[in-house]
């Protein structure tokens, strides 16, 4: 999968404008039919789907981006170094 890694802390974006970039990164590389598979907000300790990370405690990756590589993810987008990631197919 390939990770673009974006640092915007200096831009004070939250989870939600995070996402709308990091879609709008997607469908430029992967084009409009793009799907958004897995994500994660560190802040809010939340991911999607939700649970994925049950089975991955004490791991160093996070169940939701285990998820997408599992289920064929070709792009990630991970800002401020996994404050928030999107995986996307």
């Amino acid at each position: 999968m390939k990770t673009l890694r974006l640092d915007a802390a200096e831009l004070g974006i939250d989870f939600n404008a995070a996402l709308k970039l990091a879609t709008a990164i997607a469908v430029q590389h992967l084009g409009e039919e793009t799907m958004l598979l897995s994500w994660y907000d560190r802040e809010r300790d939340l991911e999607s789907p939700a649970g994925v990370s049950e089975c991955h405690e004490g791991c160093a990756t996070k169940g939701s981006w285990d998820y997408a590589l599992n289920r064929g993810a070709r792009l990630a987008v991970e800002f401020d170094a996994g404050r928030f990631f999107f995986c996307f197919l």
